[in-house]
């Protein structure tokens, strides 16, 4: 294991651990429309922070608390935007609405980019303890097991999970992918966290995933983990994923992906 991967688990569950002291004591306030923040989310970015720049001290730090609304920040986006060559890319609290009412689907996510690529990426889920862990070429795992996509090739057949912007209006594309992508799969969910979600996909548990209201704090580590465990990650329409743009869709194996794909570009 590398030191930035150890490190980033010791991040994750400085977060995590935050979050479990705060839950059931926190006062939420409006981020913006049907959104939240909450001083959990804050008080665990700093928990966060202070491991890594605390091991790394030249390292740039892009946490989700700095950014507002934001989806692009000025100064992120491209090879360029990390003077160091080095940036952490953190969410402190990836289900923030679920945490609020104590549905326990909530993670921290942590993930290491350098030179525009994402080479470490973590997510956690403290309820659980579920630590997913992955480095680039090196596979990934959950609490020390390596971890693998499920072998469903079957739209028909699949298990697929979505995510909505807070103030999704009812004629939107995304509800109009969601009805078309219902009509077609297994069975269809929608839970919250889109950094579990990933994790999900990337054990077996989920056959697909499609979103296009997150943002790179949401799907950076998460999007390792799926790659590291034999999935495919593209561009809602197919092409090249951007992970400055996260309009994306996920899936176990390229046959999947390609039905997904057909069948989102209805829409």
């Amino acid at each position: 294991m590398s030191e930035y991967i150890k490190i980033c688990e010791d991040a994750l569950r400085a977060g995590g651990e935050v979050l479990l002291s705060w839950q059931g004591r926190i006062r939420a306030k409006e981020k913006g429309p049907r959104d939240l923040v909450t001083e959990a989310d804050v008080a665990s970015q700093e928990a966060i922070r202070k491991v890594l720049i605390g091991a790394f001290p030249c390292h740039d730090f892009l946490g989700e608390e700095d950014c507002n609304d934001s989806a692009n920040p000025p100064g992120t986006t491209g090879l360029g935007a990390s003077a160091s060559g080095y940036r952490w890319i953190v969410d402190p609290l990836d289900g923030t609405t679920n945490y609020v009412h104590q549905f326990q689907n909530f993670a921290v996510s942590v993930a290491l980019e350098h030179e525009g690529q994402i080479v470490v990426g973590g997510v956690y889920d403290p309820v659980l303890d579920h630590c997913y862990l992955a480095e680039a070429g090196k596979g990934a795992k959950l609490n020390g097991n390596f971890l693998n996509v499920s072998s469903c090739h079957q739209l028909e057949q699949s298990l697929m999970a979505v995510s909505f912007s807070a103030n999704v209006k009812r004629d939107s594309r995304e509800v109009l992918r969601f009805i078309e992508v219902l009509q077609c799969c297994q069975a269809l969910r929608r839970l919250g966290s889109c950094a579990l979600n990933l994790c999900y996909l990337a054990a077996g548990q989920l056959d697909g995933y499609f979103a296009t209201s997150v943002k790179t704090w949401d799907v950076a580590a998460g999007m390792l983990i799926v790659n590291e465990s034999g999935g495919i990650v593209t561009n809602i329409d197919g092409g090249p994923f951007d992970l400055w743009n996260p309009e994306f869709a996920a899936a176990a194996t390229n046959s999947l992906q390609k039905q997904l794909i057909s069948v989102l570009k209805r829409v």
